[in-house]
């Protein structure tokens, strides 16, 4: 009996990551939330510009190479096109929160019935580790060597409490895979997300709190655990905003 394989809607295709990034176990999760609702054939993805640039290597299912930070641009326009396809981006801090802004926070205002999977590492990864917008106060990085300063950097964007805020967003939520439970619940949230997608409740944002050992400069050992002492302090876990449930994160309540 079989009790573990590699999801179907995975390639075959040797993984380019570093040594103890977690690109390869969200891989894995969008994989298997593929496979377990059967639309591998009607799934079409869109890779960013960043550490996932290769993911149309990755997955399966047709890929749509977006240019830096475009992605939901680009998964609007194939939505609105052919919208009975699922379609999801995969996409960095980068690429999502620094040039893609603009782009994220219009589909999530005009409630695009697509899903995003958005990996936070805290810092510019395929570019050689550069402070990015969800870098920590204080946190080192090759552009801000004494840590970032927030009185002349700004502090870090927390983009899911930022989302629940925004009228047409259907489901927003922070995941982390630093550990076998969070694993569990980041599954269960992508799913969750593609599920909405099929079902047209619209816009869904997962963002998974990832390591990046190289550019943190440590073992992947100390990256898991420094996810766990200093990012998710930071950027707590839990939902942020389900529409269908009438749970808006600072109306409702504290994120759960």
């Amino acid at each position: 009996m079989i009790v573990f394989e590699k999801p179907k809607a995975l390639t075959d295709a040797p993984l380019h990551y570093c040594p103890g990034c977690t690109h390869g176990i969200i891989h894995r999760l969008v994989a298997e939330a593929i496979d377990s609702l059967g639309i591998e054939g009607i799934t079409v993805g869109v890779a960013p510009v960043g550490c996932a640039v290769f993911a149309y290597n990755y997955f399966s299912c047709d890929m749509v190479e977006a240019a830096h930070g475009r992605a939901p641009a680009v998964a609007t326009g194939l939505k609105r096109a052919e919208p009975e396809n699922i379609i999801f981006t995969y996409q960095g801090d980068g690429d999502l929160a620094s040039i893609g802004m603009a782009e994220t926070v219009h589909a999530a205002a005009r409630n695009e019935n697509i899903t995003i999977v958005f990996v936070n590492n805290a810092i510019y990864g395929m570019t050689g580790g550069q402070m990015a917008p969800t870098s920590l106060p204080g946190q080192v990085t090759q552009t801000s060597p004494y840590g970032r300063d927030t009185s002349v950097c700004g502090f870090p964007v927390r983009v899911c409490e930022m989302l629940s805020q925004v009228d047409g967003a259907e489901y927003i939520e922070r995941v982390a895979v630093n550990n076998v439970k969070n694993v569990k619940n980041a599954g269960r949230a992508i799913k969750k997300a593609f599920e909405n997608q099929i079902n047209k409740k619209g816009f869904s944002l997962i963002e998974v709190i990832s390591s990046c050992p190289t550019n943190w400069g440590l073992t992947p050992q100390k990256a898991l655990e420094w996810v766990e002492e200093k990012m998710i302090p930071y950027y707590p876990l839990g939902v942020y905003k389900d529409r269908s449930a009438g749970f808006v994160y600072g109306k409702e309540g504290a994120a759960r």
